[in-house]
């Protein structure tokens, strides 16, 4: 059995898409960021540095797993699903993998930050990220216009980019024009396990102010 302990964002999604796409046995567990359980003692112990997804494989001695991207290294190594098994094929991934940990993930991020949640309008950082997100979203949509799947087959590669380019509107940045980017992101929007991942947790009916207020309370901590 995985424990699982999540959030409703991009990152906690990678990981309950590939339990689902995987079969595993999991249980979820919702972290509040209001109440700021991510840094409790006791999610420390697991996550020394604060911040969901982790996971827990407790048919592996309790291990523990944290980063969304070591995670689904240690789903697809240990199913021996979601990543090729040859040399080549297996870097492909994993490159595209770290693409999305070193690049979609942190530039969409502060345009997030920058464009939704931050009190002041900056509008230096605000074209910084947004511009930024759109050229690695370009850099997407060139691949994609070679292959289906960002390694050829569906991966942890195409499971780490999609929860984050599916909200690219919440980051401002828009995706007209990436016709190949499109049919990608439909494709894997159309996949049952997909759509269950993208259902855990349930995400709290609120209004987008709360949203907002809720991620300005965490910028300081």
């Amino acid at each position: 059995m995985i424990e699982l302990y999540t959030a409703a964002t991009p990152n906690g999604h990678k990981v309950s898409i590939a339990l689902e796409e995987l079969g595993m046995p999991y249980a979820a567990h919702t972290l509040s960021f209001d109440k700021h359980e991510q840094k409790t003692p006791a999610f420390l112990r697991i996550n020394p540095n604060g911040r969901i997804p982790a996971i827990v494989d407790r048919a592996n001695g309790d291990f523990a797993v944290f980063e969304s991207g070591a995670i689904l290294l240690y789903l697809a190594e240990q199913s021996g699903r979601l990543l090729p098994e040859d040399a080549k094929g297996r870097s492909t991934a994993i490159q595209w993998l770290m693409f999305q940990m070193g690049g979609i993930g942190p530039m969409q991020g502060q345009a997030n930050v920058f464009f939704r949640y931050y009190p002041e309008k900056l509008q230096g950082p605000i074209d910084r990220y947004q511009h930024e997100t759109r050229r690695l979203y370009e850099v997407l949509e060139r691949r994609l216009g070679e292959v289906e799947y960002l390694a050829g087959d569906y991966s942890i590669a195409d499971i780490a980019s999609f929860p984050w380019v599916r909200i690219h509107e919440w980051a401002g940045v828009p995706i007209d024009g990436l016709t190949h980017l499109q049919r990608w992101l439909s494709a894997l929007e159309s996949r049952p396990a997909v759509q269950r991942g993208l259902q855990v947790p349930k995400r709290r009916e609120e209004d987008s102010e709360k949203r907002v207020a809720g991620a300005q309370s965490m910028l300081m901590r």
